[in-house]
C-alpha cells in the first residue's frame, strides 16, 4: 500500500499568527518542528496500518520546512520548490491513498490564517464549485484516481473536507476564535489523534471515492483587486468575466489547474 502525504502548515496545531509560519521570523524554528511532529505522526500511522511506502510532499511556502531527519526513518520526503504539481508533486496513479496534514481552509472563511493559495484570491472556482486548497488538491489526486482519505487541520477545513469529499477521516486540532487566535488543543494529543486516525482510515479504504474532476474542466478566480485580474488575464486563453474574475478552461482538470497558478503567478 502505497501512500501519500501532503503538509501544510497553517493547519498545525497552535498556529495563529503568519510569523509561525515564516522563514527567519522568531517563532517559525519551533513551529516547523510541531509541523514536522504531525507530518511524522501521519507517517506512523499509515506504517501501522500497513503501508508498504509512505511519501511525503512538503507544501508550505517554500516548501523546505519539513526537518527530514526527525522523520520516520522509512518516509521519503520531497522537498523544496518549484514543483510542477506544487503541494501535490509526486503523485500519481500508482498511489493507493492521498491526505492533507496541517490544512486551512479557502479565502472568505471563518478558518485561522485562511487563504486560498495566494494572498490576492477571494475565491476559486472549478467547473461552478467554490474549492479552497483541499478541493483544488483533491481534484489532482482525483484526476489519478487516488482518494483523499485523511484531513488535518482547523475545525473549519475539516467541516470543508467533510462536506467536499463525504467520507473521509479527520482530526481538528484547533478551533477558530479569529483569523489570528484559536483554542488549540496540545502537540502531543494533536499527533496521537493524526496517528490513530489515518491507521483508521487505511483500513477501511473500500469506502472512500476520489473527487474525480470534470474533462474538460474550467478554472474561474475571483481576485481582490482589478489589477491582479489584469496581471492574470494576459496569460494565453484566460478570459475576463468581470473587473476582478478572469478564468481558463484546460483540456482536463491537470491543464486547468496550471493554468489557475500561471494566472495566479501573473497576478
Amino acid at each position: 500500500m502505497k501512500v501519500f502525504i501532503s503538509v501544510d502548515m497553517e493547519g498545525i496545531t497552535g498556529v495563529v499568527n503568519w510569523d509561525h509560519t515564516a522563514y527567519g521570523k522568531d517563532s517559525y524554528e519551533r513551529f516547523r518542528r510541531l509541523m514536522t511532529k504531525e507530518a511524522d505522526a501521519a507517517a506512523k500511522g499509515a506504517f501501522d496500518a500497513g503501508a508498504t511506502e509512505v511519501i511525503i510532499n512538503d507544501s508550505h511556502g517554500g516548501m523546505r520546512n519539513i526537518i527530514i531527519e526527525d522523520l520516520d526513518p522509512r518516509v521519503k520526503l520531497i522537498t523544496g520548490s518549484s514543483k510542477p504539481l506544487s503541494m501535490m508533486e509526486g503523485i500519481g496513479p500508482d498511489f493507493d491513498a492521498a491526505m492533507f496534514i496541517g490544512y486551512h481552509s479557502g479565502a472568505s472563511t471563518t478558518g485561522v490564517l485562511n487563504h486560498t493559495y495566494t494572498g490576492r484570491v477571494a475565491n476559486f472556482w472549478v467547473s461552478g464549485k467554490c474549492l479552497g486548497e483541499t478541493g483544488m488538491n483533491a481534484m489532482i489526486a482525483g484526476h489519478y484516481g487516488v482518494p483523499v482519505v485523511f484531513v488535518s487541520g482547523d475545525s473549519v477545513v475539516v467541516a470543508e473536507a467533510k462536506e467536499l469529499l463525504g467520507q473521509v477521516e479527520t482530526v481538528a486540532v484547533k478551533e477558530p476564535r479569529s483569523q489570528f487566535a484559536a483554542l488549540c488543543i496540545h502537540p502531543e494529543k494533536a499527533q496521537e489523534l493524526i496517528r490513530e486516525k489515518v491507521a483508521i482510515s487505511l483500513k477501511n479504504l473500500d469506502k472512500f471515492k476520489p473527487l474525480v474532476p470534470d474533462t474538460p474542466s474550467t478554472v474561474r478566480l475571483q481576485f481582490h483587486t482589478s489589477g491582479n485580474a489584469d496581471g492574470a488575464s494576459i496569460m494565453p486563453g484566460a478570459v475576463r468575466i468581470d473587473p476582478v474574475t478572469v478564468e481558463f478552461t484546460g483540456k482536463d482538470y491537470l491543464e486547468a489547474y496550471r493554468g489557475a497558478r500561471t494566472m495566479m503567478a501573473l497576478a
